[in-house]
């Protein structure tokens, strides 16, 4: 991959940070003046000053150096926060393209097992550890690699107006190193990439078998679930050690940068001196340009450069990759119309892979809008993966879905996702205030209408106990039970426009009377409920009742199934047991 992706997503997430990096590069100008004067200011500290007998002069012209010192001690101070102005916008922009990646996999894969690239590991290392390092990256190579890069362009500049052979050597050296740098770099780069790589693998890896644990014990699969984690740990070893080899570059480059031009002026400064080309004072403002300016510009280049800009090269390269809009397929905007939210599904079939039996095998479904669905049966007989089906998440690998007789996949995704509401059994509370979270699908809804919602769900006595709306949550919830959490969630889709609401086994935290009055609640706000049924209550509150066996689906209402279906019997034996 070219660094062109890379360059792009860093210009596209800095746009708007140009007057900050604007007044950054300002400040670091002034920041250099030291760097680009002291060899000058030196040069007639001696000549004109200590070895004229005139020490007070050669005091005079190092005093002038020392202002010049507190003025770039100044432009240091300025410069940080426009520093922070640059970069710390640039996490919280990365992290939100990560995420809108992340999900946008997750759809595609979705969409169709085959098309599967990239495990969720590989999705929380760029959120936790890319995106970050981006912004701790971007903000080390800013304060320092922008600090010893201004000072070794402005001790070449000044080394040219005091001593022009001595520069055009420096020169010279200079740009060979960086040549050579430059040439061996591909390689770095293409080696470091493997490291992240393998960084990610590490992640989908340990995800997997974490996720998976109890089938890995169940199997006595241990060993081989260790093995498969070590070749992982084992691969990104092996690529830091490549990846520390090619770093010997560091030496040529050095011995050309800095030390070649050092000891030539070193050893040619007394026939230099001699022949009245260069002056005392002049070697010695040429020795200090090169000691303190350009030879930690090369050493902070090499060090530093190779680690700190090759490894955010790589990382954004990476990003890019994730941040990419994926090729999809053409996609009809067909507008869902207002009256009609009937939901059929029509002969699907669905598996998670392609070699695994279907989880549903040629369902055929209707659902009238206005309908109250519950949806039970045995565990692990597809009531989650319908509910997905339904609300689009997944596609059928046969058959398909329609709402209003549109086909799920030549909707617009945006009134997709305003039409259908699925509420999963984890109920995702974010920081920020309660009235935030409970009108997160409906940002302008009036106080009233959240104290309609709040009250007709049950979370009355949560937002009193809280201190009201504005009350502050927490990441992760903080001391909201499960429950609260998910009454939480369930108010947020009470609020909502959507005409079908899912709920997936959305209230099992929640006690029976709470369960009853939160489902009650949203099949009278109107519009379509679908139940993925937690207990036998909730099908004794549906209009309609889908029992899923593993062979044929039934649909019927409570009284029918229980009379007609005995694994329908036997699971209401068992929940009122």
């Amino acid at each position: 991959m070219t660094a062109a992706p890379a360059a792009r997503l860093l210009r596209r997430h800095l746009r708007g940070r140009w007057p900050a990096m604007r007044r950054l590069a300002l400040w670091s100008a002034v920041e250099s003046l030291p760097s680009f004067a002291s060899g000058l200011l030196l040069a007639r500290a001696i000549d004109d000053g200590f070895l004229a007998r005139r020490p007070l002069t050669g005091l005079g012209w190092l005093a002038a150096l020392a202002v010049l010192q507190a003025v770039g001690a100044l432009g240091t101070r300025r410069i940080y926060p426009w520093l922070a102005a640059t970069v710390e916008p640039l996490r919280d922009s990365l992290v939100g393209a990560v995420v809108t990646g992340a999900l946008r996999r997750t759809i595609d894969r979705a969409a169709g097992p085959a098309s599967a690239s990239g495990g969720a590991g590989a999705g929380i290392s760029q959120v936790t550890e890319q995106a970050e390092a981006v912004r701790a990256l971007l903000g080390t190579a800013l304060r320092n690699v922008r600090q010893m890069l201004a000072a070794g362009i402005a001790a070449l500049l000044g080394l040219t107006l005091l001593a022009p052979l001595p520069a055009l050597t420096a020169a010279v050296s200079v740009t060979l190193a960086l040549a050579l740098f430059g040439a061996l770099l591909g390689v770095q780069v293409r080696r470091y990439r493997t490291v992240v790589r393998d960084a990610e693998r590490i992640g989908e890896t340990a995800t997997e078998i974490v996720q998976g644990v109890r089938d890995v014990v169940a199997c006595a699969a241990e060993p081989r679930a260790a093995r498969t984690v070590g070749e992982a740990v084992d691969a990104q070893a092996g690529a830091l050690r490549a990846f520390a080899r090619s770093r010997l570059v560091r030496l040529p480059v050095l011995a050309l940068g800095v030390h070649v031009p050092l000891l030539a002026l070193l050893a040619l400064s007394p026939r230099l001196v001699e022949d009245h080309r260069l002056t005392t004072g002049q070697v010695a403002g040429g020795v200090s340009y090169l000691v303190t300016g350009l030879q930690p510009a090369m050493v902070l280049l090499v060090d530093a450069g190779g680690t700190l800009l090759l490894s955010l090269a790589v990382v954004l390269g990476r990003l890019a990759e994730v941040c990419a809009e994926p090729a999809r397929a053409p996609r009809f905007a067909a507008p869902v119309t207002a009256t009609s939210y009937d939901l059929e599904a029509e002969n699907v079939t669905f598996a998670y892979s392609a070699e695994a039996a279907p989880v549903l095998a040629d369902l055929s479904l209707s659902i009238p809008e206005g309908t109250h669905l519950a949806v039970v049966g045995p565990s692990g007989t597809g009531k989650s993966t319908l509910a997905d089906v339904l609300a689009g998440l997944v596609r059928p690998q046969r058959g398909g879905v329609t709402l209003g007789k549109v086909p799920l996949p030549e909707l617009d995704e945006a009134q997709l996702r305003s039409a259908v509401a699925l509420v999963p059994q984890e109920s995702y509370v974010f920081a920020g205030t309660l009235r935030e979270n409970l009108a997160y699908l409906r940002p302008d809804a009036a106080t009233a209408d959240i104290d309609e919602a709040v009250d007709a769900v049950g979370l009355a006595g949560t937002v009193e106990r809280l201190g009201g709306y504005d009350a502050a949550v927490p990441p992760g919830g903080g001391s909201l039970s499960q429950g609260e959490r998910q009454l939480v969630t369930l108010v947020r889709a009470y609020l909502s426009a959507a005409p079908v609401t899912i709920l997936d086994e959305a209230t099992c935290h929640l006690h029976p009377a709470a369960e009853a009055r939160a489902e009650r609640a949203l099949a009278a706000r109107g519009g379509t409920l679908i139940v993925i049924a937690h207990r036998i209550s909730s099908a004794q509150r549906a209009q309609r009742v889908l029992l899923l066996d593993g062979s044929a689906p039934q649909l019927g209402t409570h009284g029918s199934l229980l009379a007609l279906s005995p694994v329908y019997a036997e699971l209401v034996g068992h929940w009122q047991t």
